[in-house]
């Protein structure tokens, strides 16, 4: 078999135009009709984009979790849990996915990669989404010990967004320079994708420079929170 050339294609329009779809029709039985549509426009695009992606990003960093299984691997399930949610539609809409910090477990988020895709709203992101609280304590403490090093990530042009509290924790002074970053409670960032670029030929190179240009802020995160990069 020839090997990929680093500009196949993934995704096609008919990715998007299922999931136009499936939201308008979130139920088992359109799902069931569907599901060799899923298969063969969404899922296995995914699974090989997944695949592709892993020694692309181990260059980034050999932590990073690239596993193109179809159930439990990088790729979100399609099945929504439904069971503590308001609203009941089974399906997700969005294609999810995650590339982890090997590290990393449902308690101990950690420094990573994830692509989320949708019509009109596609983006990859960078860092580290809802640490638990003695990790945003590190992540804090790494802000004031090393502000210049902070700094640094944020001259590249990476925005953190995320949620923050309404004013510096305890412990910290308010009237810190960074004090807008010792209130945050996430730190992530992301980049912006159009639907032409992820459905274009060069995708893959697009996404693999958008991490580039967000691992500086995992870097500094690894650092903060102990673990290697």
């Amino acid at each position: 078999m020839p090997a990929r050339s680093s500009h196949d294609r993934y995704f096609t329009p008919e990715a998007f135009r299922f999931l136009r779809e499936l939201a308008k029709n979130n139920h088992r039985e359109w799902f069931q009709a569907n599901k060799p549509r899923y298969e063969a426009e969404v899922q296995q695009p995914a699974l090989r984009f997944i695949a592709d992606m892993g020694p692309r990003l181990g260059r980034l960093s050999r932590r990073v979790v690239a596993d193109p299984k179809p159930f439990g691997g990088s790729l979100m399930r399609i099945y929504r849990d439904t069971r503590f949610a308001k609203d009941k539609s089974p399906y997700r809409t969005i294609v999810g996915i995650r590339f982890p910090h090997d590290a990393a477990t449902d308690e101990e988020h950690l420094p990573g990669f994830s692509f989320h895709m949708a019509p009109g709203e596609n983006w990859v992101a960078a860092g580290i989404w809802h640490p638990a609280p003695p990790t945003v304590k590190k992540i804090r403490d790494a802000i004031v010990r090393s502000p210049s090093a902070w700094r640094a990530v944020l001259r590249r042009g990476i925005e953190i967004d995320g949620e923050s509290s309404a004013r510096v924790p305890a412990g910290y002074d308010p009237s810190h320079p960074l004090a807008t970053d010792l209130r945050r409670k996430d730190f992530y960032s992301w980049l912006p994708f159009t639907d032409a670029q992820v459905v274009g030929a060069e995708f893959g190179d697009r996404f693999v420079a958008a991490c580039e240009q967000l691992n500086p802020l995992n870097v500094f995160l690894a650092k903060a929170t102990g673990v290697p990069w």
